[in-house]
C-alpha cells in the first residue's frame, strides 16, 4: 500500500494470493479430517442401522438386504427377515490381525417377514421411517428414524400411542381418520398432516412396494 493509503494493483494481487493460499490450506485440512473420520462415521451408521433393523423383527436370526427403492427420490432399502432351521456358530481367525471372531451360518432359512425403510412428506420435514411386515404383508411394527416435525404437535408421531396403532394393519387399514377407530389409524390431534405422512405416504406406500416387489401382489 502506498503512503497515501491507496491500494495498488500489486497490493490487490498480494491479498488475493494470500486468500487463495488460506482457502487451499483450509480445504486440505478439512479433506484430511474427513478422510480420517468418514470411515468411523460410516461404521457407526452401519451399526446403528443394523441395531434398528433387529428391533423391527427381533425373532429373526438373519436380516438381509433385498434391494433399493426411492420414495420421494430418496435412497431407501428393503430387507428380508429369516429364521434359521439351525444356526451354526463357527470361530474364524483373521489372517492379518491374528484375532478370532465368531461367524454365524444360517442353515435352512425360511422367510418370516420383510422390513422397508421409507419416507413420508410431513408438515415441515421428510419423515424417515422403518416398517416391518409378516409374510402376509401385515404390519408388525413402525419406527421413526428421523424427522423435524413441529415440537408438541407433529413430533407426537414418535409416541407409542400413535405407533402402536399400526400393528396388525394391512394396506386397507393404513388410512388416517380423525375419530376413534380400531380398523384405521387415528390422527394425532392438531397434526393430521404429520399423521398422514407417516401412515399413508410412508408406511402404506412401503407395504404396497413390498407386495409388488416380493409377491407381485395386487395393490390396494
Amino acid at each position: 500500500m502506498t503512503a497515501t493509503g491507496k491500494m495498488t494493483g500489486a497490493d490487490i494481487i498480494k491479498i488475493t494470493l494470500n486468500l487463495v493460499v488460506i482457502y487451499v490450506i483450509g480445504g486440505l485440512i478439512m479433506a484430511f479430517v474427513y478422510s480420517k473420520t468418514s470411515p468411523i462415521m460410516f461404521i457407526k451408521a452401519k451399526e446403528e442401522k443394523e441395531a434398528a433393523l433387529k428391533t423391527m423383527m427381533p425373532e429373526a436370526d438373519k436380516i438381509s438386504k433385498l434391494g433399493d427403492w426411492e420414495p420421494h427420490e430418496k435412497h431407501a432399502e428393503y430387507y428380508v427377515a429369516q429364521k434359521c432351521g439351525e444356526l451354526k456358530i463357527k470361530t474364524v481367525k483373521d489372517e492379518k490381525t491374528g484375532k478370532t471372531r465368531e461367524e454365524k451360518e444360517c442353515v435352512d432359512p425360511r422367510d418370516i417377514g420383510y422390513i422397508a425403510e421409507t419416507f413420508g412428506k410431513g408438515y415441515s420435514s421428510y419423515i424417515n421411517i422403518l416398517v416391518s411386515v409378516d409374510t402376509n404383508f401385515v404390519v408388525q411394527k413402525v419406527s421413526i428414524l428421523h424427522h423435524a416435525e413441529t415440537p408438541g404437535l407433529g413430533d407426537e408421531i414418535e409416541k407409542p400411542y400413535f405407533l402402536d396403532q399400526f400393528s396388525g394393519k394391512d394396506v386397507d387399514g393404513l388410512v388416517v381418520v380423525k375419530n376413534e377407530t380400531k380398523d384405521k389409524i387415528r390422527a394425532i390431534t392438531g397434526a393430521t398432516i404429520s399423521s398422514r405422512a407417516v401412515t399413508e405416504d410412508g408406511v402404506r406406500n412401503a407395504v404396497k412396494m413390498l407386495k409388488e416387489k416380493i409377491s407381485g401382489g395386487v395393490q390396494g
